[in-house]
């Protein structure tokens, strides 16, 4: 394997990986390479984005590699977040909430068992705006971020507290998420309802 292919390797695996990222032992195992040839790929990598003004760069945090944004993009970060006709939720971003919302804290792995497809950008989504935040991390390999609803979450759906989320009636795991995310959905409508009554003049 030569070492561009490498790189494209881990770029792609980092990129799954999502924000809980990789370490160079977990890199390493899976590619089949020496950790040190690894830490020497995702340096040159780093070099190589900074280098090419790339909007996007590789952090360690806890010793796991992840991609980040740069800091001085924030600005802009916030501004898509906060603009008109973003604030509204995908199906894939309520349903994963939903999830969060009745069964938190959970992490990643455990939310896309559920829904069985990948979950990254419906919680970026969410932690972008504030609904979802880390609560802390898994006791299992690799120590995966725990999610967990935040007190915006609260705001946003008229709740005063967990215990007010509406009660599903099913107990059956394979109508249970769709109920669950319904039922978000109605309590999100009739907040909606109420705020524009009393906009009106």
């Amino acid at each position: 394997m030569d070492f561009p292919t490498l790189k494209s390797i881990i770029e792609g695996l980092l990129y799954m990986a999502g924000e809980e990222g990789l370490s160079a032992r977990q890199l390493a195992d899976i590619i089949d390479k020496d950790a040190s040839v690894i830490k020497d790929a995702i340096q040159e990598m780093k070099t190589e984005m900074k280098r090419r003004k790339r909007g996007l760069r590789i952090a360690e945090v806890a010793g796991s590699y992840r991609f980040t944004t740069l800091p001085e993009h924030a600005p802009y970060f916030e501004r898509m977040a906060f603009t008109p006709g973003r604030q509204s939720l995908s199906q894939a971003a309520l349903e994963t909430l939903s999830i969060i919302a009745y069964r938190q804290p959970i992490t990643r792995v455990e939310i896309e068992e559920i829904r069985g497809v990948k979950s990254d950008r419906a919680l970026q989504s969410l932690v972008n705006k504030d609904l979802i935040e880390e609560v802390g991390r898994a006791d299992a390999i690799g120590r995966p971020i725990l999610y967990g609803t935040t007190k915006s979450f609260l705001d946003y759906f008229g709740l005063s507290s967990l215990e007010s989320l509406p009660e599903p009636a099913s107990f059956d795991e394979s109508e249970l998420l769709e109920e669950q995310t319904q039922m978000l959905f109605e309590k999100l409508d009739s907040v909606q309802i109420t705020i524009d009554e009393l906009k009106e003049p």
